[in-house]
């Protein structure tokens, strides 16, 4: 690879931070913070576990039984409301989960594409102090990786975090670690990374190969980077070709540069591919 083909993003091995824009002003809002005399015993996290409402403090929420957990508040549809609520399927989890904007749903794609093991909707209510007083936050996800950490996520664009909502969010990112969970604010994406995981999406389903497609993609991109086009014609019949591949593509046996669009002129390459291979 020539240094103008170096990937940005190989979709073949990010993580979730590697995706999304981050919001970098939590160290401010931290100091609105009250964290003295056993603040992670006073803090507290409301659940829904088995149709009940239980609260542990924040220093034990490692050990809540986060997969028999529920929303904490539903999702609500009406006319003329501002934020555009809905349902998303999860190839990842086999079922469908609740957002509140399009942004959440993007987030959701984004973690789907991670192979998630599970992700709760509005998953707690965060009870905390800060230096006006007592506040209360419910992050937008709660999402168990594959490596069997969780990851706490707000999804908020930059220009509509208002100065409590930074309070709030520094308070969540408080909670995670002290349980040692991820926290982030997802306040966008790296460019046209959603549109790549977008298009990926489309062949996310299991596919049935009756033409031997993916044994013929994966041969053809063996040896290394491979332009899009030219590997899609490496099958039988390029038109079902192309689909298998974008396929490949999203469960990451093949991989390609997120930071870029997807057409025919994108390169492809095997997971796991150096350049020294």
């Amino acid at each position: 690879m020539n240094p103008k083909t170096v990937p940005q993003v190989r979709s073949d091995g990010c993580v979730l931070g590697d995706l999304m824009l981050s919001y970098r002003s939590l160290d401010e809002a931290r100091t609105r913070l009250v964290m003295r005399d056993n603040w992670a015993r006073r803090w507290t996290a409301a659940w829904q576990i088995n149709g009940l409402e239980v609260v542990w403090p924040v220093r034990d929420l490692g050990s809540v039984p986060v997969l028999s957990s529920k929303p904490v508040r539903g999702f609500t549809w009406r006319t003329k409301q501002r934020h555009r609520p809905g349902l998303e399927f999860l190839v990842s989890t086999g079922r469908k989960h609740g957002y509140e904007s399009l942004e959440e749903r993007a987030g959701l794609l984004a973690l789907d594409f991670m192979a998630v093991i599970e992700v709760l909707p509005q998953p707690f209510a965060l009870a905390f102090e800060h230096v006006d007083g007592h506040a209360g936050h419910i992050p937008d996800f709660l999402a168990v990786m594959r490596d069997g950490g969780h990851w706490l996520l707000d999804i908020r664009p930059a220009g509509l975090v208002g100065e409590l909502d930074a309070v709030k969010f520094a308070a969540s990112r408080e909670a995670a670690a002290a349980c040692g969970w991820h926290y982030s604010v997802i306040t966008g994406w790296r460019p046209h990374v959603l549109s790549g995981l977008d298009a990926l999406s489309a062949q996310r389903r299991p596919m049935t190969d009756q033409l031997g497609c993916q044994p013929a993609l994966l041969a053809a991109a063996a040896n290394g980077p491979v332009e899009f086009g030219e590997l899609v014609h490496a099958t039988r019949l390029p038109a079902v070709g192309r689909a298998h591949a974008v396929h490949l593509l999203w469960h990451r046996r093949l991989g390609f540069d997120l930071g870029r669009p997807l057409d025919d002129s994108a390169l492809v390459w095997p997971a796991g591919w150096t350049e020294s291979r």
